[in-house]
């Protein structure tokens, strides 16, 4: 008997579907099967678990059969709780009610988070391509997932600046962290006013290739205005999403010179100007004043005798 359950053991790990992906999940179970009171309760937990998987799997299955290593986490940690608990409580009734009961919870926590999973972080992409690296639910091997892929340009932005300024092109989608390998950033550019013009592919230089994101265009020119556009390829040369910019720059305003005020010329001859020193006027006032004091004393000696 033991040497049949023992070969039961084994076959626990062919039987996987998501949530028996998880090492300790699988231990767990295996753990929770040997500590079984007798060899028959064992190997009725055995065929409990069996019957279990099987609802696992079709409970992948109906969801796409992928899962990642963060859903993967967040699956085993609610379900490791929920058996700690149940393994540390008394058992009151049927052994195989309460064990049918736990892995039946068990089902319930991995539909919950693959729901989920499926429904709003398996494809985000809502433009673009996208390839993820992913777990096979099945086979518990990763593989690469190919998003449904929406149209491949993302937008096209106006972007305003001065001339002398800067301008901040930026084409990340939170999307893009979940790429396979290290795509790089491929920013081109169109000279020429935006929308004046039809441009075609012929009509690009390359500016810069980066791993960054967003590029900062400083010390802008107004000839340096245009359509940019930013790519994000791998080195096979498959592009995953692109924008355009469409970079107008204003130039400063031209500021008109005043011809300063001129002063009417003095006449022929005449040498007095305002900006005369002080010490020339000085002199003929007080020689005036002077004589006229001098007069003044004189007429006062003749009229009192």
């Amino acid at each position: 008997m033991q040497l049949i359950l023992v070969s039961l053991l084994c076959c626990v790990s062919a039987a996987r579907a998501c949530l028996q992906c998880d090492h300790t999940v699988r231990l767990l179970h295996e753990d929770f099967i040997l500590a079984a009171p007798t060899v028959t309760d064992q190997i009725e937990m055995k065929m409990i678990c069996d019957h279990a998987y099987v609802t696992y799997r079709e409970t992948s299955l109906e969801r796409k059969g992928v899962i990642d290593p963060t859903t993967l986490y967040r699956v085993r940690t609610e379900y490791q709780n929920e058996f700690d608990r149940f393994w540390k409580m008394e058992i009151t009734g049927s052994l195989t009610f309460e064990t049918i009961q736990i892995m039946e919870k068990g089902r319930k926590i991995l539909e919950k988070h693959l729901d989920v999973f499926i429904r709003d972080e398996l494809c985000p992409n809502k433009c673009g391509l996208l390839k993820r690296r992913v777990m096979d639910c099945f086979s518990c091997q990763y593989k690469m997932y190919i998003c449904p892929s929406g149209p491949q340009d993302c937008g096209e932005y106006p972007v305003q600046a001065e001339e002398g300024g800067q301008a901040v092109l930026n084409c990340f989608l939170p999307w893009h962290r979940l790429l396979s390998g290290r795509p790089e950033y491929y920013y081109s550019w169109a000279p020429g006013a935006p929308g004046t013009n039809k441009v075609d592919e012929s009509d690009f230089r390359a500016l810069v290739v980066t791993h960054d994101s967003s590029v900062v265009l400083n010390q802008l020119h107004v000839d340096e205005q245009g359509t940019y556009r930013c790519s994000l390829k791998d080195l096979n040369g498959t592009i995953f999403s692109r924008f355009t910019f469409l970079l107008t720059v204003a130039p400063f305003p031209r500021q008109t010179h005043r011809p300063f005020g001129t002063l009417p010329s003095l006449p022929h001859g005449d040498n007095y100007s305002p900006f005369q020193s002080t010490e020339d006027l000085l002199v003929p006032v007080i020689t005036m004043v002077t004589a006229l004091s001098l007069t003044a004393s004189a007429g006062l000696m003749v009229v009192l005798g």
